[in-house]
């Protein structure tokens, strides 16, 4: 026992006594260092070679072997450096040495498997640097705004209030709630940012925030657009990485709170002083009114982000009652059938759609000129073959996307703004102008819609006696991007397959003329009318075109070609009228939205240019009390009207009261 409790008072010194397993490991070495002891008065001066043990702590250099002269040593001394081993070292050195005879070969590595003991600076900086992206990542979380053009230096440079007070409400209260709160506290964080970046979508292409209740059926349509741009792969792996970035953002943004805040827990005197300081200095700013580079210095983005948000939805959930009543007045429900339309009996009235044809290519600087040539071309060779016109201004539901909307609300009267008032539309009995047409008995009503490629069971609302779609055009050129029918061929078909059949009945078109949709690369050219045949001449016209990848990397390319795809169907619509329209033809066109923010440049615009072209001077006589302008280029002070408002003016000054 002498051996023993000489051996560890190294130990006993050093670090105030040893627990039971180092009282073990002790007897151990003592034992061994009887047995050497032997050894070394038998030997007569040989060298004992001794192990490291698990005894107590040396300093610094103490080797893992030591040689012992027959004599020179005693036993307690062979014992204990017996006892002094590769632990001491490691504790000193940092360095990790071989296990003697002593050390539990099952005690498990200190932090991360070993690699902190280690290399235990590095592994400072990895811990600091992580601490920093984590704060980097709550204060990205709290700053961030929801649309692009606003995602500038200065947004970040700002005072949330919502981190000062979360800051102090999680220092004052208790451990576990805490906890609970941190972890709280960073999904909301992450939600709020995830929302965030869907709304940098939608106002890139709608120049609206994302609807938290009426939007989602328009996600799948995105998944849609992905797959018909860059087919099944392409959109399978859209799919899953917005999947992964939205798992990421919830949890990534959960585990920053939470180390932000058992790092300022850990600090609560400093964590304290400095929320309070920042306190101040946030009413200090939001009294005084303190901005840099024109952005509030103190903010409360996220409380009115949330609040904006609450009022959407409550909106949202009141907007179908608010429809019902609307949809139910229709001031021609009514009207005898004979008493319809009377105006243009005998006329062939088509209806066209130029996609994304909106105010800006008239009035932006960078495209005016060009359309203006266009617009006054036209003018000018229909004029020439005996037709005139008027242009003015409608409001449209929609920007950037959305085009069925802008349609139902054109055809029905009814201010259709979202997905769920489209669907509560086209489940209703109201009266579409195609309705209304086809009620007389003296048209028949067909729709040229090229950009259906799949079952489109709401043609049925619209009052159609006949839909040729994308499959059913005779078309076997390719795919213009999305655009599955260059315009030029689509009215081409609608001649041969409608129009121009001989003794026929009036035809009530709606033609969607759908070459002028995003993203307007590549764009299909005018070619010989005589030459189109089945569309093969236009693989060789798309080969020449643009690429769209390309295209979208410079706003500027994209600018202008939407503007060549603007000017090709207005070529398209002008041509085909001066070469098949007739005494007969009544052509209303009109775009459907403006285009997507790339393009509108800022502008907040939702108008859209409408024309009305006939031969018959009586047809445009009857809208003079309009004023609306002649020609096909609305003026810029031409009269503005909803594009709900169209249908009921348009049937009363072709109804009996027109007369």
């Amino acid at each position: 026992m002498s051996l023993f409790t000489r051996s560890r008072q190294p130990l006993d010194t050093a670090e105030g006594g040893a627990d039971s397993e180092d009282d073990t490991g002790g007897m151990e070495v003592a034992g061994e260092a009887s047995g050497a002891t032997e050894e070394a008065d038998s030997a007569s001066g040989a060298g004992a070679e001794t192990g490291s043990g698990a005894g107590a702590e040396t300093g610094p250099g103490a080797g893992a072997e030591t040689t012992s002269g027959a004599g020179a040593d005693s036993a307690e001394a062979v014992a204990a450096e017996r006892d002094e081993g590769a632990e001491a070292a490691e504790k000193a050195d940092g360095t990790e040495e071989t296990a003697g005879p002593a050390e539990r070969s099952d005690s498990p590595p200190p932090g991360w498997f070993g690699w902190r003991r280690r290399y235990p600076r590095t592994a400072r900086g990895v811990t600091m640097g992580t601490t920093v992206l984590a704060g980097a990542l709550v204060l990205f979380a709290l700053l961030v705004p929801n649309r692009l053009e606003r995602l500038g230096p200065e947004a970040f440079f700002r005072l949330p209030a919502e981190g000062i007070l979360l800051a102090g409400l999680l220092l004052a209260v208790p451990p576990r709630s805490r906890r609970l709160m941190s972890v709280a506290a960073g999904a909301l964080l992450g939600l709020l940012t995830v929302l965030k970046f869907v709304d940098m979508g939608f106002y890139s292409v709608l120049a609206r925030p994302f609807d938290l209740v009426l939007d989602w059926i328009l996600l799948d349509d995105a998944a849609e657009f992905v797959r018909e741009s860059f087919g099944r792969t392409g959109q399978v792996l859209a799919v899953v990485g917005v999947i992964v970035l939205i798992v990421a953002v919830l949890v990534l943004m959960t585990l920053a709170t939470v180390r932000v805040t058992n790092l300022m827990v850990g600090h609560r005197a400093v964590a304290t002083r400095t929320t309070l300081i920042l306190g101040t200095a946030w009413i200090t700013c939001m009294t005084l009114g303190i901005q840099i580079a024109g952005v509030p210095l103190a903010t409360k983005g996220n409380a009115d982000f949330v609040n904006n948000r609450i009022e959407q939805v409550q909106a949202g959930l009141k907007d179908g009652r608010v429809f019902e009543k609307q949809a139910a007045v229709d001031a021609f429900a009514k009207t005898p059938p004979d008493q319809l339309l009377t105006g243009l009996r005998g006329k062939d009235v088509l209806f066209t759609f130029i996609e994304s044809y909106g105010r800006v290519a008239i009035d932006d600087p960078a495209m005016a000129p060009q359309i203006d040539s266009v617009l006054k071309e036209g003018t000018n060779s229909l004029k020439a073959a005996g037709f005139q016109s008027r242009s003015a201004w409608l409001k449209s539901p929609v920007t950037g996307a959305g085009s069925w909307l802008a349609h139902s609300t054109f055809l029905s009267g009814l201010w259709i703004k979202n997905q769920q008032r489209y669907r509560s539309l086209t489940t209703s009995d109201r009266a579409t102008l195609g309705s209304y047409f086809r009620k007389t008995g003296a048209w028949r009503t067909v729709g040229i819609v090229p950009g259906v490629r799949r079952a489109w069971p709401e043609g049925k609302f619209f009052a159609l006696d006949h839909i040729y779609d994308s499959e059913h055009l005779g078309y076997n050129g390719p795919y213009f991007s999305w655009t599955p029918v260059p315009d030029q061929f689509s009215l081409e078909a609608f001649q041969r397959l409608e129009h121009g059949k001989k003794n026929r009945d009036p035809i009530m078109a709606e033609i969607i003329l759908a070459s002028s949709h995003n993203p307007w690369s590549p764009i299909a050219r005018m070619t010989d009318w005589d030459e189109l045949g089945d569309g093969s001449v236009f693989h060789q016209i798309k080969k020449e075109g643009t690429d769209p990848k390309e295209v979208w990397k410079d706003p500027e390319r994209v600018r202008t070609e939407y503007r060549h795809a603007i000017e090709y169907s207005l070529h398209s619509l002008t041509e085909w009228v001066e070469r098949y329209g007739t005494d007969d033809t009544v052509l209303v066109f009109l775009g459907d939205h403006q285009p997507v923010p790339t393009v509108t440049a800022g502008s907040t615009s939702k108008d859209v240019p409408v024309t009305i072209v006939a031969r018959d001077p009586k047809v445009l006589d009857k809208i003079a009390d309009w004023n609306w302008t002649d020609g096909l280029k609305p003026a810029e002070n031409a009269p503005t009207w909803g594009m709900d408002r169209f249908r009921d003016r348009f049937m009363t000054a072709y109804g009996p009261r027109g007369d």
